[in-house]
């Protein structure tokens, strides 16, 4: 269980701040619920049941592991689902799982997609994109507060990591 004040990933919003953990009654059943907000967007109050098991919320990675996370961009990416009606099914229950690694792997590929487009000069299907956008706004905020370091610092490591 977290604690009001806690930062926390929340799987579809990133980091969240933990404003406060109270009980709410709703459609007649009461339940202890975290009210959370994104720090990418303040305005955003997000109250989810303490148990719920359908989105992944978990504590933010350490330094040891996002170095680790950082140092798996070397390494082959996740396998490119060549139907294009399934990748984006096959890859966002990958992410569910809320694996760092395998997000990883998974951004990894995109980009690497994303970079072979653009020697052909087309671009990444929409789909691919938007979730290549998403899932780098996630882990690349994350691996930049665990490493005490910006964005923009991880996105030009992982770009000369994945382009060597």
């Amino acid at each position: 269980m977290f604690n009001i004040g806690d930062l926390i990933i929340y799987s579809t919003h990133g980091i969240c701040h933990i404003d406060d953990i109270c009980e709410k009654t709703y459609f007649g059943e009461t339940k202890m619920y975290y009210v959370l907000h994104p720090l990418e967007n303040t305005n955003l109050t997000i109250q989810t049941p303490i148990n719920n098991d359908k989105v992944v919320m978990q504590e933010i990675v350490h330094e040891k592991e996002a170095i680790e996370i950082l140092e798996s961009f070397k390494e082959p990416g996740f396998p490119w689902e060549e139907n294009h009606h399934r990748r984006p099914k096959v890859y966002s229950d990958t992410v569910k799982n809320g694996n760092l690694k395998d997000i990883s792997k998974i951004i990894k590929t995109l980009m690497t997609k994303k970079y072979e487009a653009e020697m052909q000069e087309k671009k990444l299907p929409y789909e691919d994109s938007k979730l290549l956008n998403f899932l780098q706004d996630i882990l690349f905020n994350e691996l930049a507060m665990a490493l005490t370091t910006t964005y923009e610092e991880i996105e030009q490591r992982v770009n000369k990591l994945v382009r060597n």
